[in-house]
């Protein structure tokens, strides 16, 4: 099995790649017909959400995401 990996590319959909699933939120999986890379839409304008249509160009979205270490975790039964 490939690694998840996700790419948050500036201005573009989220770029899922390896051995993932997707499911909706009842718990059923989506059927990707076989496919091992997706990309989810960002800027909220897919009519195919969640998938991206390249809406995101007709709209001029505009995100840079760039890698950062989140704050530690919080210990169970902390808020």
């Amino acid at each position: 099995m490939s690694k998840v990996v996700i790419v948050c590319a500036k201005d573009n959909a989220l770029r899922i790649s390896g051995d993932f699933v997707l499911r909706d939120g009842d718990g059923d999986d989506f059927d990707l017909a076989g496919r091992d890379s997706i990309s989810l839409c960002r800027c909220g304008a897919s009519i195919n959400k969640p998938f991206c249509d390249g809406s995101h160009n007709r709209i001029f979205f505009k995100s840079e995401v760039k890698a950062k270490k989140l704050a530690p975790k919080p210990h169970p039964g902390h808020a």
